[in-house]
């Protein structure tokens, strides 16, 4: 589970979109807590391609990770540079449930006031 939480993370951070999609299960189920909404595989890649084109000096913080029993669990600061050229530090805590070396479901917890400079 810990090898499958290195791809998706230095995937995203490479911005190679389908690096991440090789990471996820075709099924696999991603949910925010900031809009309580369940994503698929393909909205997902949607919002990171956004992301990974739009946010300069993408990179994750202070990055801690265990494996949990079901799969993993990593809590990190995103930080890099919103198009406005405001930074970003978006604290998060992501819960992932693996399966057969593949991203099942994915929760990610945050605080919605940090993600504003994006939405600005």
């Amino acid at each position: 589970a810990l090898e499958v939480a290195e791809r998706l993370f230095a995937s995203i951070t490479r911005g190679d979109i389908e690096g991440v999609r090789a990471v996820y299960a075709p099924t696999c189920v991603i949910w925010h807590n900031n809009d309580g909404s369940e994503q698929t595989v393909e909205q997902n890649l949607r919002v990171l391609g956004w992301v990974v084109k739009n946010v300069r000096e993408l990179r994750y913080e202070d990055v801690r990770r265990a494996e949990t029993p079901t799969g993993f669990v990593q809590q990190h600061v995103l930080r890099g540079r919103a198009p406005s050229g405001a930074e970003l530090a978006i604290p998060a805590c992501i819960v992932c449930r693996v399966e057969n070396g593949r991203i099942t479901r994915l929760d990610e917890y945050l605080d919605s006031a940090h993600v504003a400079p994006l939405l600005a």
